[in-house]
């Protein structure tokens, strides 16, 4: 785990957790209420999905309830609670009883402990298929929505030829400044921008027959969330790192 969590307390505004998030990269944020005890987690998919013009929106309403994970807690134990509650983050509390911030665990720190594994099935055997993906030009707008009604945290960037030129992520919608993009604007018109302007290049991709440890050692190396899984540079999957830390542990 690491220590020192960025953390949020629940009469912190919303876009006080945004722009948290956008300075220190973060996909989740850990929420503690008046006694500072831990309540819960705010996530990026939480701040896509609020539309408020007002600057005043707590984070209390926006709450998820998270796992109990203490330090000691069993690496094999921890990523099954992670998996389950379908989070890239967790707060890990003092004990069971007392419930104070002590630090955070990811899905990255429990695939580098889980990675001294030989695993060398092909990511053809646990990649999303078929992929969903988007182009240059597609309004930004589109993507989020699709984002927020798919539970998609990435989306692959083609070219016309469906050729593959890089990804865009919850993260980079973010931190592009795009804030409120569901809001209408005055002309009833959603904000017009095209992906190519938030887009992350390059784009990481991986063949099919590639072993799932090679994967997980590009991940952690290049500290992305997900590769693109190509046939002569066309997406026909993608893998993620919760995808990554299932096959470790069936």
């Amino acid at each position: 785990m690491s220590r020192d969590a960025v953390y949020l307390h629940e009469s912190d505004t919303v876009t006080h957790a945004r722009q948290l998030m956008r300075d220190h990269f973060l996909r989740g944020i850990p929420v503690v209420n008046d006694k500072g005890k831990v309540s819960g987690m705010i996530t990026d998919q939480d701040i896509l999905r609020v539309t408020s013009t007002k600057s005043n929106v707590t984070v209390a309403g926006f709450v998820n309830p998270v796992p109990q994970i203490t330090p000691e807690t069993d690496i094999q134990r921890a990523v099954s609670l992670l998996l389950e509650a379908k989070l890239e983050r967790c707060p890990v509390v003092k004990s069971t009883i007392e419930q104070n911030l002590t630090g955070i665990v990811s899905n990255t720190d429990l695939l580098g402990k889980m990675m001294n594994r030989d695993l060398s099935k092909p990511v053809r055997e646990i990649m999303t298929s078929p992929v969903t993906t988007c182009t240059p030009t597609d309004n930004i707008g589109d993507i989020w929505s699709a984002m927020l009604e798919n539970d998609y945290t990435g989306l692959p960037v083609v070219s016309k030829k469906n050729k593959l030129m890089g990804m865009v992520t919850r993260r980079d919608l973010i931190k592009s400044g795009f804030a409120r993009i569901g809001v209408r604007e005055k002309d009833g018109n959603l904000n017009n921008q095209p992906v190519e302007k938030v887009m992350s290049t390059p784009a990481y991709s991986i063949e099919q027959d590639t072993s799932v440890k090679e994967c997980t050692e590009k991940v952690l190396h290049y500290d992305i969330g997900r590769l693109t899984v190509v046939v002569e540079d066309k997406p026909v999957g993608i893998v993620d790192r919760s995808d990554l830390l299932r096959a470790y542990t069936e």
